[in-house]
């Protein structure tokens, strides 16, 4: 068996050296063919990149530099209770009104604000007649000119007044009501030229280095109870002040929903003692509901010694109802 598994690979590599053939590779390059070069020259392409102006039909667009805003807002009140309610009580109805209405114009460098602002509120308690729970016009006109990045030139006009009278009550409910104003009595124009101070949007101050005031009081009736300031004595109406004013203004939204708007004036008189500086802070937190319902507080501190108060007069409102804005 030794011998015939020998034999038999021996055949085997004679078999394999039969079928191989050795090729020789320099012999095979001699017949290889190269391929001819194009006889027509075709020259590279270079690109290019530039500019081109694409003429475009003008649109119909018209630029507006006017701004418009208006809100008006309705509140209600109401409580009622029956003649033999145990914990007792008074039937009362009050409603409330405000609108606001504001217009800009803002052209580089001149901008022009003019803002109105209408207050009315009325109450009534059952036997009691009806009494005013709020009651202002206040009418602010301005014109700047800018002199830097936040600085500006401006001139202000502005009107504040009421639309009904006014009464004083007696706690007790003895003594009739006492008319102590009517529309225009006080009545107040302020004119005023300055500077004024714009770090934000929502923020600026105004220093009205040359500030003239008027206030009047035209109702007879009233100058004979309260002059605020006027010569009634020598049956006059009208006083004249020569002042320095500082106006501060704060609009902003505040939290989501959430806006406040306040506005503080300073106002010094020239020939007067100190002491009879007029202080006024006017601020209103408004937080929106929905689209439409809206909550707001809103609050007035004044110090005024020419309305014959000595002591700092205030007013505080909170509400609950319709507020609607356009646009």
């Amino acid at each position: 068996m030794i011998t015939i598994t020998l034999s038999a690979n021996a055949q085997t590599a004679d078999t394999v050296k039969k079928d191989t053939v050795k090729i020789d590779s320099n012999l095979l390059n001699k017949y290889r063919i190269q391929s001819k070069k194009n006889a027509i020259p075709v020259p590279p392409t270079p690109i290019q990149i530039q500019q081109e102006l694409i003429p475009v039909t003008m649109l119909d667009y018209k630029i507006s530099y006017w701004r418009k805003f208006v809100a008006f807002g309705l509140n209600f009140n109401q409580a009622a209770f029956s003649n033999n309610y145990a914990a007792g009580g008074v039937s009362s109805i009050a409603i409330g009104s405000t609108f606001v209405y504001r217009v800009e114009y803002n052209k580089a460098p001149f901008s022009y604000v003019s803002e109105l602002n209408l207050q009315y509120g009325k109450s009534k308690n059952k036997g009691q007649s009806s009494r005013k729970t709020n009651d202002r016009i206040f009418w602010d006109n301005k014109i700047a000119t800018q002199m830097s990045k936040h600085w500006f030139f401006f001139g202000s006009l502005t009107f504040e007044s009421q639309f009904d009278k006014g009464y004083q009550y007696d706690a007790n409910n003895q003594a009739p009501p006492l008319l102590i104003s009517n529309f225009m009595a006080p009545g107040y124009i302020t004119e005023s030229i300055g500077f004024e101070y714009k770090p934000t949007t929502y923020f600026d101050l105004r220093l009205g280095t040359g500030t003239a005031r008027q206030t009047f009081v035209l109702d007879d009736s009233v100058r004979k109870v309260q002059s605020y300031g006027v010569d009634t004595a020598n049956n006059k109406k009208v006083r004249n002040d020569i002042a320095f004013q500082v106006v501060g203004i704060f609009d902003k939204d505040i939290a989501k929903n959430m806006h406040l708007n306040a506005r503080y004036e300073m106002f010094i008189p020239y020939g007067q003692p100190i002491s009879y500086t007029r202080h006024r802070l006017d601020a209103i937190l408004s937080a929106k509901v929905n689209r439409l319902i809206n909550v707001s507080i809103n609050g007035t501190l004044l110090f005024d010694k020419n309305t014959g108060i000595p002591d700092i007069q205030g007013t505080e409102g909170l509400s609950l109802g319709i507020l609607y804005k356009f646009p």
